[in-house]
């Protein structure tokens, strides 16, 4: 053997017992302390729920001005697109005709009123026979009423607006001719202040919220419930809250929706028929509701809800999560989380279930006062 070999066999072996004296006096590495996590403490408290429903204005009332009788339009007495006034007067028809048919009607009818007048004097004193008399009687009431309808037709010359609002534009023109039985309408009025807004809400949503005050946790408000607020189409809140007026008792099978519909006061007409907006209805108060921050709520690869909530005995346990609503920057809760749970928000990434965990208030959790 070469004196080579046996050096290089040699310095094998002191460095072999150089790594084992070296691996005998160090200790193993120590374990990592848990993760410091910032946790929240579940409070069951009272919130008022309003659902975010979109809507359609409608008109108030709406009327569509036509004439009862016929004749030639003469003047138009309004502006188009001006508020009008119930009773205000809007066209005038020719009322020559109907003046003369009054004229001949109120003639007729003092003759026959004289008529009659004399022949109950005669009846009286049995200078005339009673068939007589009454004959001029029953003339004198035809005269009569002949009269009043005269009166009505002269009256209708002058059309006036059955409602009051807004007038759209006229159909017709002066030296028109119209007629009693047209079916086109002359002009339309509209009653916008207030107006409707017709608010659509699923049956699924509906159904919820029966049963949650069937149950006791959704209780109403008082009147405030009825209370609804708007946001018009370009994202701008409405100034004036209204109020609801009713629900629809069937179901639309097109849409699987129920209608509720509520008033608006609309006094700058800011609100038009027609126009799209976000209602938000009040619903009731929630008395035990459960609401967690949403950054504390993840989601699983099915899409469910969960969240990890730390345990007495300091560890970290996941749970599934139901959520119905988001409230502002957190979620409405309805199953899955209780009073006085740890829910871990602030950390998330330093955490896997079943883990333990060292806990903190979360940062932005405001300390309690001392008192």
């Amino acid at each position: 053997m070469s004196p080579m070999h046996i050096n290089s066999r040699r310095l094998g072996a002191i460095l072999l017992g150089g790594f084992l004296l070296a691996g005998c006096g160090q200790s193993a590495p120590p374990n990592r302390p848990p993760p410091t996590v910032g946790v929240v403490v579940i409070k069951a408290q009272p919130v008022q729920l309003t659902a975010d429903l979109p809507g359609r204005t409608d008109s108030f009332a709406v009327s569509e001005v036509r004439p009862q009788v016929s004749g030639i339009l003469l003047k138009r007495l309004f502006t188009e697109g001006a508020i009008v006034k119930a009773g205000q007067p809007l066209y005038q028809i020719d009322p020559a005709p109907y003046q003369a048919a009054y004229d001949n009607a109120a003639a007729a009818y003092a003759t026959a009123k004289a008529k009659a007048v004399r022949y109950g004097a005669l009846r009286a004193s049995n200078a005339i026979a009673l068939q007589d008399y009454d004959d001029a009687v029953a003339a004198y009431k035809q005269a009569e009423a002949n009269l009043h309808t005269a009166a009505i037709n002269l009256g209708y010359t002058r059309i006036v607006a059955p409602i009051g609002g807004r007038i759209g534009r006229s159909s017709v023109t002066e030296g028109a001719l119209v007629t009693a039985d047209q079916t086109t309408s002359l002009a339309t009025i509209q009653t916008l202040d207030p107006i409707y807004v017709d608010i659509t809400q699923s049956t699924v949503e509906l159904l919820n919220l029966k049963l949650a005050m069937q149950g006791g946790r959704l209780t109403r408000n008082g009147p405030a419930s009825a209370r609804a607020t708007l946001t018009l189409d370009n994202g701008i809140a409405y100034p004036t809250a209204g109020t609801l007026q009713f629900s629809e008792v069937t179901v639309d099978p097109t849409t699987g929706a129920v209608t509720l519909r509520a008033l608006f006061p609309n006094p700058d007409g800011i609100l038009l028929p027609g126009m799209f907006v976000r209602a938000a209805i009040i619903e009731g108060v929630d008395q035990k509701a459960i609401l967690a921050p949403q950054q504390g709520i993840s989601r699983n690869e099915k899409g469910d809800p969960t969240a990890l909530v730390v345990d007495a005995k300091g560890f970290a346990r996941l749970r599934l999560l139901k959520v119905s609503r988001a409230i502002g920057d957190q979620w409405l809760v309805t199953a899955g989380l209780n009073p006085g749970d740890r829910l871990i928000v602030e950390g998330l990434q330093k955490v896997q279930p079943d883990m333990p965990v060292h806990t903190a208030p979360a940062s932005f959790v405001k300390p309690a006062k001392g008192g």
